[in-house]
C-alpha cells in the first residue's frame, strides 16, 4: 500500500511568516506521514502539525530552543513501506555533503534535511537520497517557497516533487 509523504523543512513560524500557506496545510491533511527537518522557531507549529498529521516525524533545527529541543530530537529515523528515512537539520556546506552524509547515515536509504532553504534531491555514490524540500516560508535568494511530496510503495520513492508557493 503506498504512502504519501509530505517534506518541510525550515518553516520560521512566526518570524517569516504568520502562518503556513493554505496549499501546505492541504498538503498535511493529505499525507501519510508529515516530515519537518527543524528550525520551526515557535512551539506553536509543532503543535498543530502533531494535531493535524496523520503521523509525524520531525527534528529541532539550530533556530529552535526551548520545549521544541525538549520534545523534539537531533536525529529522527523511520521505516516506512520498507525505506530508511532519517531527517536531520543541517548536513553541513553542500560541497562533500554526499560524501559525508553517506560515510555518517550508511543505515539509511534516504536523508531529509534542511537549513539551506535550498531545494536538493541527489544520490551519494553508496545509492543514499538526500533531499532537501526548502522552505514554504522563507524563499531567501531561492525564487520561491517550496516543499516536497513523495510516496513510498514496495521500498521504492515514486513521484517525488519539489512544489513551489506563489509569491505572498
Amino acid at each position: 500500500m503506498a504512502t504519501r509523504m509530505l517534506l518541510l523543512a525550515d518553516t520560521h513560524l512566526p518570524k517569516r511568516a504568520k502562518v503556513l500557506p493554505a496549499e501546505v496545510w492541504d498538503a498535511v491533511d493529505a499525507a501519510d506521514v508529515v516530515v519537518h527537518a527543524g528550525d520551526w522557531v515557535d512551539v506553536a507549529l509543532l503543535d498543530e502539525l502533531e494535531e493535524r498529521s496523520a503521523r509525524l516525524v520531525a527534528v529541532w533545527g539550530n533556530n529552535d530552543h526551548g520545549e521544541l529541543r525538549e520534545r523534539l530530537t537531533e536525529v529522527a529515523r523511520v521505516e516506512v513501506e520498507g525505506v530508511r528515512f532519517g531527517v536531520v537539520h543541517e548536513t553541513g556546506d553542500a560541497k562533500g555533503r554526499e560524501r559525508r552524509c553517506a560515510a555518517a547515515y550508511p543505515d539509511l536509504d534516504v536523508l531529509v534535511f534542511g537549513h539551506s532553504h535550498i531545494p536538493w534531491d541527489t544520490t551519494t555514490d553508496t545509492g543514499l537520497r538526500l533531499l532537501n524540500p526548502g522552505s514554504p516560508t522563507d524563499r531567501r535568494r531561492q525564487p520561491h517557497c517550496t516543499y516536497l511530496t513523495l510516496t513510498v510503495d514496495a521500498g521504492e520513492l515514486h513521484d517525488v516533487t519539489l512544489h513551489r508557493l506563489p509569491p505572498r
